[in-house]
């Protein structure tokens, strides 16, 4: 091996060359070592490279078989393991001044003038210089704000340090804009992306209680005063009528939408978003948690979880069409959630549309916990004054905000109304609508054969079902969300049934389609229990690692020389997303990410 470098002075860097003639099908092992001190004369560097080397691999054993649950076989040991590692070889330095960027460093020519009007130019604030969780170092060597969040969850497994630290970090000083947005990524810290930083928060506290047996309330208090900030941003933003519907643009889903939804539409008019609409319910109920928490610790919150608790109930009451303040997003002739497109003039259109805008709702529910009621009289107080009151909280026609106790004497908080929550649930769990035997999929199987279209401007606008790769160009056809299994959402749908089931208990139970996903328990299409339902969700998406009865692992799809290769069908990639129907992997192939969620399925 020879070594190229410049001299000392000029510039400190080598690079190493190694040149190999290598015969079909025979092995070659290199080994390389890098050390701060020069080797002594006649020293050979490698002489316990052989010892240092199985060392390393049995503290790497010792280490994730510590944080594994004995229950688990082997199968699922390797999936939580590579999918664990994946994560960790994702951490990366980003390093970018957007200051300097926009102004050039001295010196040398400076940039075009056009930059300084360009993208990212209102976040001058911007200074990061961190360790910072990737989407992937190689292909995706820049974080996104959302995805981090659910990397955030499956890090608390292994890190919970690390994890809380990369939370807090988006909304620091030099990350969060002075206006209280959170970045999304580096092309454009402007877009909008789907607000989980709570949810991410909460969910990490929770997990850090649960598995180290600590509880950091100090970050929870802190994090919860910077996404104050946040939530405020969305209200001012993104509720265009002040009718707490929310509007938020693409959200991350890409292309799901009939229309670019973070462009100036067709029609023209705005779109009353579903999904994000959901997603602020979602946000507030997290809020609601975190107030509560900290409230058992100091009263004062009890104040601010009163103003999450009011302020879920109004987004409720204007997307369900609880109120006389307009239609709300539901649709009683199909007995789903739509977007709805609202032209000049006063027009609405539903963008009837079986995708997952309609089922997000699903996930703004939580519940209260008797215990935690009856310590905080202050908030306590209030809710009973609301249910008192407002008497149309006592109507489940529309929203689930339970005036009366469920199992375990708890209260549930709910987009979707206990008479609505059959309809979603029947969409969700049809085989031939959204459940694949590995996942929901983001847009329904109906739409194979009876495609959207909505005309306008001359033009046609179409969605169909595209279980893989996107025909769409909609965002440079580089993503696709109308068709495929997506582990986030999924995750968050597994996790949102299990709450059902903890006020339901087993008053709520869905039938599953023929035949159910490998390793389920149960006669063909019997009803189960919510809870069934969600631990169901949750093997269908573990079995897309899972050998097969074949001996193969779906996210492999058809490529014979990967799934049957002894050298390779052990190797698990997790992929962006994965085909609708066969579970194949899809988009980036080495993007663990938030597809490492799947070591937090397995764990529980």
């Amino acid at each position: 091996m020879g070594i190229r470098s410049r001299p000392p002075r000029r510039n400190p860097k080598a690079a190493a060359l190694l040149e190999l003639s290598i015969p079909a099908g025979r092995p070659r092992t290199v080994v390389t070592r890098l050390t701060a001190e020069a080797v002594a004369e006649g020293e050979d560097p490698f002489n316990e490279s052989t010892t240092v080397f199985s060392a390393r691999k049995r503290e790497a054993d010792a280490f994730y078989a510590s944080m594994a649950e004995r229950e688990l076989d082997e199968e699922d040991r390797r999936i939580q393991r590579q999918a664990l590692a994946g994560l960790i070889w994702s951490k990366q330095l980003y390093y970018f001044d957007i200051e300097q960027w926009l102004n050039g460093d001295p010196g040398i020519p400076p940039p075009p003038q056009e930059r300084k009007s360009g993208r990212n130019h209102h976040w001058q604030h911007m200074a990061n210089f961190d360790i910072v969780s990737m989407p992937d170092a190689w292909e995706y060597p820049w974080y996104a704000t959302w995805d981090l969040a659910f990397h955030a969850v499956a890090f608390a497994l292994v890190d919970a340090e690390f994890a809380k630290r990369q939370l807090a970090l988006m909304t620091r000083e030099w990350y969060m804009h002075p206006n209280g947005q959170l970045p999304a990524y580096e092309w454009a810290f402007e877009d909008v992306n789907p607000p989980v930083h709570a949810w991410a928060a909460w969910r990490v506290y929770r997990m850090e209680r649960e598995v180290w047996g600590r509880s950091d309330r100090a970050f929870l208090e802190d994090v919860f005063h910077k996404l104050l900030l946040n939530f405020t941003w969305w209200v001012n933003r993104k509720d265009s009528e002040g009718r707490n519907v929310f509007e938020g643009g693409f959200l991350g889903l890409d292309n799901i939408s009939v229309f670019d939804r973070s462009a100036e539409l067709p029609t023209g008019g705005h779109l009353h978003q579903s999904d994000g609409t959901a997603w602020m319910a979602f946000f507030a109920l997290s809020m609601l948690q975190i107030a509560l928490e900290l409230a058992t610790h100091n009263s004062v919150y009890q104040n601010i979880a009163t103003k999450f608790f009011e302020h879920f109930l109004r987004i409720a009451e204007a997307m369900t069409g609880g109120r006389r303040e307009g239609p709300g997003l539901w649709d009683e002739q199909d007995r789903f959630f739509y977007d709805v497109l609202h032209i000049h003039g006063g027009n609405t259109v539903p963008l009837r549309v079986r995708s997952l805008v309609g089922l997000l709702p699903l996930i703004a529910i939580d519940v209260l916990e008797p215990e935690t009621l009856e310590a905080l009289p202050v908030f306590k107080r209030r809710m009973d004054w609301f249910f008192g009151n407002k008497l149309y909280l006592r109507d489940d026609g529309h929203m689930a905000c339970a005036w009366s106790a469920g199992a375990g004497r708890r209260r549930v908080l709910s987009l979707v109304s206990r008479s609505r929550l059959d309809a979603v649930l029947g969409y969700l769990f049809d085989s031939e609508e959204f459940l694949s035997d590995y996942g929901v999929r983001s847009v329904s199987r109906f739409h194979e054969h009876n495609p959207y279209v909505y005309q306008a401007e001359g033009r046609s606008f179409e969605v169909s079902y595209q279980p893989a790769e996107s025909e769409s160009d909609m965002f440079g056809g580089n993503s696709n969300w109308r068709g495929p299994i997506w582990f986030p959402i999924n995750f968050l749908l597994v996790e949102a049934l299990e709450t059902a089931a903890a006020y339901y208990g087993d008053g709520v139970q869905v039938p599953l389609p023929h035949p159910p996903a490998a390793g389920s328990a149960g006669p063909h299409g019997a009803p189960k229990t919510l809870d069934a339902a969600a631990a169901e969700l949750a093997t269908r998406l573990i079995s897309i690692f899972r050998p097969n009865a074949d001996g193969h692992r779906p996210v492999h799809g058809a490529d014979a020389r990967i799934r049957s290769h002894p050298h390779w069908k052990d190797f698990i990639p997790f992929h962006e997303y994965f085909h609708g129907d066969t579970g194949a992997g899809a988009g980036a192939s080495h993007q663990t990410g938030w597809t490492a969620l799947v070591a937090v399925l397995i764990q529980r």
